[in-house]
């Protein structure tokens, strides 16, 4: 049989061809961010430890802020303090905290929000059990003063769930940490009401020191943040996080290699006032300095009600004025009038309306939006300070100071929400930080409004803090940004 001849010409096409033919290229390794990590990885068992430690650093927090309003009538007593030294220890308080907040914000961008809020918790821990010790009224205002400065960090806690939250359970699981500032709040007038009677003030405030110092060793189970890792560029660690995460949730990791660039330009204050976050940061401050003003408002003005019975003159000034311990210097009178049992239990009640409108305001804020819900809520607000003018029962008062602790709650959960939304990785344990700066300045006023102007003028103490709302109630609603459903921005 003859050999098939075979053409030349077909073999020097075929080589021309394949010499022709581009080589293959490597295929680029895939990557993936922090952000694809979170939401692959979804919601599992480490969120909940996260809540549950995260959480609790608001019930240390809730017992060190209102211890204040529980201890205020027995120093006034047993120091003989008139009304501007009573407001004064509010005002110190939050003082430091406003001066600490933006420190421990730029710190916590550069180094970390977790090595931040260890030291927080250790300094306020200290200075808490110093207080207890104060052998005068000076010492006793310098020692909470340093208390404030190491309770402004407690806030990195927040944003360390929110950085590790997926997008679609932020808007649930935050407003739910509500629950433990209400657990601390309840916490300490409980304590108080026995506590106080019994073996005294200072006692108190050693038993409140109790939650902080057990939350320090519980922090060693909660990792530093992903997303500041990333942005310093230490991914090995940050991997290491997102992995540890993925093992307890028994979730799988995103397929390729975790890549995002470093972030050199992190916690500069003037990124807060570039042209892009100008007007968003100033309304938040406006926002937060209204909420706080009214938040701490109504608790130290529930305060003075209880203390006074200024409402209806139900008890006159006269009868609530008792001279304690006149001396020649001084002829100051200074009204000496402690809880009785009745007035702790309406501050209970009072307090519990903090998580009254919590399932309302998780749904407003994930279906309205935070801008709408946060304009809603203060709106009300501002209504039932003027409400509370009304001359009414004393069934009516707690109706009208329960409200306006759930309202009051549902503002500052919001605009938390928001505040630590809306600024990317960069800068957002700073725009915390200012954003709780200015809130203390709000703070700081809301005593000399509840303790000093309340007494001579009810009304006008409550046409201010409703005058306050309803500008924060436009600011809300004008915000540029919405952040319902938007991912965590890594930078600008």
């Amino acid at each position: 049989m003859p050999t098939k001849r075979v053409e030349p010409v077909t073999v020097l096409s075929l080589r021309r061809l394949s010499l022709g033919a581009p080589e293959p290229q490597p295929k680029e390794p895939k990557t993936f961010t922090v952000e694809d990590a979170v939401e692959t990885i979804g919601f599992g068992r480490f969120h909940i430890a996260l809540f549950l430690i995260m959480g609790s650093t608001g019930i240390a927090e809730a017992m060190e802020i209102m211890l204040i309003a529980v201890v205020s009538p027995v120093i006034r007593c047993e120091w003989q303090l008139e009304n501007w030294q009573v407001a004064l220890v509010t005002t110190m308080v939050f003082f430091g905290y406003m001066v600490f907040s933006i420190l421990f914000g730029l710190l916590a961008d550069r180094y970390g929000r977790w090595k931040i809020l260890l030291i927080s918790f250790l300094w306020g821990a200290y200075f808490s059990l110093l207080t207890s010790f104060s052998p005068s009224y000076i010492w006793f205002v310098f020692l909470r003063t340093m208390v404030g400065c190491g309770v402004s960090g407690h806030s990195q806690g927040l944003i360390i769930k929110t950085e590790f939250l997926p997008t679609k359970y932020r808007g649930y699981m935050l407003p739910l940490s509500q629950v433990f500032w209400l657990a601390g709040s309840l916490l300490i007038i409980g304590l108080a009401s026995v506590v106080i009677p019994t073996i005294g003030w200072r006692w108190l405030i050693r038993i409140a020191s109790i939650p902080g110092i057990v939350l320090i060793l519980a922090f060693k189970f909660i990792p530093e943040s992903a997303r500041f890792n990333v942005s310093t560029g230490n991914t090995q660690a940050a991997l290491a996080t997102l992995q540890h995460i993925a093992r307890m949730n028994r979730s799988a990791m995103p397929e390729g290699q975790l890549g995002e660039p470093i972030l050199d330009k992190r916690g500069r204050f003037a990124d807060l006032l570039d042209a892009k976050y100008l007007r968003t940061t100033l309304q938040i401050w406006v926002i937060w300095l209204g909420i706080s003003f009214a938040y701490y408002g109504v608790i130290l003005a529930s305060t003075e009600l209880l203390e006074r019975d200024l409402v209806c003159g139900s008890r006159s000034e006269s009868e609530a004025m008792v001279s304690v311990g006149v001396s020649e210097e001084s002829q100051s009178p200074c009204y000496c009038h402690m809880f009785a049992p009745s007035d702790y239990r309406t501050m209970i009640i009072s307090t519990v309306g903090e998580i009254a409108l919590n399932p309302l305001n998780i749904l407003g804020i994930n279906f309205l939006g935070r801008r709408l819900s946060l304009s809603i809520t203060m709106g009300c607000t501002a209504l039932f300070f003027l409400l509370l003018n009304i001359c009414t029962s004393s069934a009516g008062l707690i109706g009208f100071l329960f409200m306006l602790r759930a309202l009051v709650a549902a503002n500052f959960n919001t605009i938390y929400i928001y505040t630590a939304e809306v600024y990317p990785t960069t800068m957002r344990a700073l725009g915390m930080g200012t954003s709780g700066s200015l809130c203390r300045i709000g703070a700081m006023v809301a005593p000399f409004i509840s303790q000093v102007l309340m007494s001579a003028s009810l009304l006008g103490a409550l046409c201010l803090f409703s005058s306050v709302c309803v500008i924060c109630a436009i600011s809300a609603f004008t915000l540029p940004i919405e952040t319902k459903g938007r991912a965590l921005q890594v930078s600008d």
